[in-house]
């Protein structure tokens, strides 16, 4: 698969020199990449471009370490090595993996195939009946005390609703914004699960918990604002794997600098062939003169979750991914993979839905 270089700088940058040295090493034997020089005079072409600071490297078009915290510059370009500390241009290694995703194919499942953020659907649980009030809650729970809250404190967040809350628990879990055990108990609440996983994530001045998978692991720092620090593994080397994501969840600091990330899920999970009407939503698009949105065809923990794992390397994540055709997915990047964490996760806590958009007025004070 040809892949093309752009690199783009101001003239005479001084760390164009170091960039193309290193560039050299990766680009070594792969004729399948094209490497094309440009030089950016003012901002208006720089904002055109893409270019947030000299040098940019975009791979095919897209810069592949763009974390969206920097505005496009003409300024000099930082990077940070698997350290954390700060570069003006991307590692050999940072580079090679890059380039190695690139090169492969790209399975992107259709919006609807994707469990991880409900088939579209979001993981903003709707103001109505005290789902967002219970929702929150539980997710405040685990991210304070690594488990889920009471039931007195459950029944208390939803008063203000007049719910019930054991039905406000099961509608959470019909509409899988959590997962209930046979005996009604919480044991998931994305991105948090009760049971042990392979993703331990231990929150700055908070407990340690488990993630249900890479990607949940990586957006707690965006919902709750607070650094973190995973620990998992390679699953098919059981290298161990350290991430530290900063509170937002920008410049993540991976430890092997080359960890990348296998989004997959079962082949076979497709939408229902006759869905039915979500029953929490429905009275919402009711009383709103709307069509009813569709249940999410199945639970992210269910058909997702064990197939979402860190990789030391995007050569080992392929590998995996061949060994297990009834997998389907995707390898992500680093700055792809938190920023899917961070835009499924982090508004889960912050989210205020207004009385028009949910067909029921506000009765919570703004609590919750």
């Amino acid at each position: 698969m040809a892949v093309e270089l752009t690199i783009l700088t101001v003239p005479d940058c001084p760390h164009t020199p170091v960039l193309d040295e290193r560039l050299a090493q990766v680009l070594a034997g792969r004729p399948d990449v094209s490497v094309v020089r440009r030089v950016i005079t003012d901002g208006r072409a720089a904002a055109r471009s893409g270019m947030r600071g000299s040098p940019t490297l975009l791979i095919d078009g897209v810069d592949p370490f763009d974390d969206t915290a920097d505005p496009p510059s003409m300024s000099c370009r930082i990077y940070r090595d698997s350290a954390g500390r700060m570069e003006p241009v991307p590692s050999v290694a940072a580079l090679r993996e890059a380039l190695e995703i690139a090169a492969m194919p790209d399975p992107r499942p259709e919006p609807w195939s994707d469990p991880l953020g409900r088939f579209g659907a979001g993981r903003v649980a709707p103001v109505m009946g005290g789902l967002q009030a219970g929702h929150q809650l539980v997710l405040r729970s685990f991210a304070t005390i690594g488990q889920a809250p009471s039931a007195a404190e459950l029944a208390q967040a939803v008063k203000p609703y007049d719910a019930d809350p054991e039905k406000v628990l099961a509608d959470l879990h019909a509409a899988d914004f959590l997962r209930l055990d046979e005996a009604g108990r919480i044991r998931a609440a994305y991105p948090f699960s009760a049971d042990r996983t392979a993703h331990v994530v231990h929150i700055a001045g908070g407990p340690r918990v488990f993630a249900m998978c890479a990607i949940d692991a990586l957006g707690i720092a965006a919902m709750l604002g607070t650094d973190v620090t995973i620990r998992s593994a390679d699953p098919a080397a059981d290298n161990p794997i350290t991430v530290t994501v900063p509170a937002q969840g920008l410049n993540a600091v991976w430890d092997p600098v080359t960890v990348v990330v296998f989004a997959g899920r079962q082949a076979d999970c497709v939408p229902c062939a006759d869905p039915c009407a979500d029953p929490i939503a429905e009275s919402i698009a009711v009383a709103a003169d709307q069509a009813p949105p569709m249940m999410p065809p199945a639970a992210a923990a269910d058909v997702c979750c064990a197939y979402v794992n860190f990789f030391a390397t995007a050569a080992g994540a392929a590998t995996w991914a061949e060994s297990h055709p009834q997998i389907t997915g995707r390898i992500l990047g680093q700055v792809d993979a938190v920023r899917l964490g961070s835009q499924i996760f982090g508004p889960l806590l912050t989210a205020r839905a207004d009385e028009r958009r949910n067909g029921s007025p506000r009765r919570d004070g703004g609590n919750n």
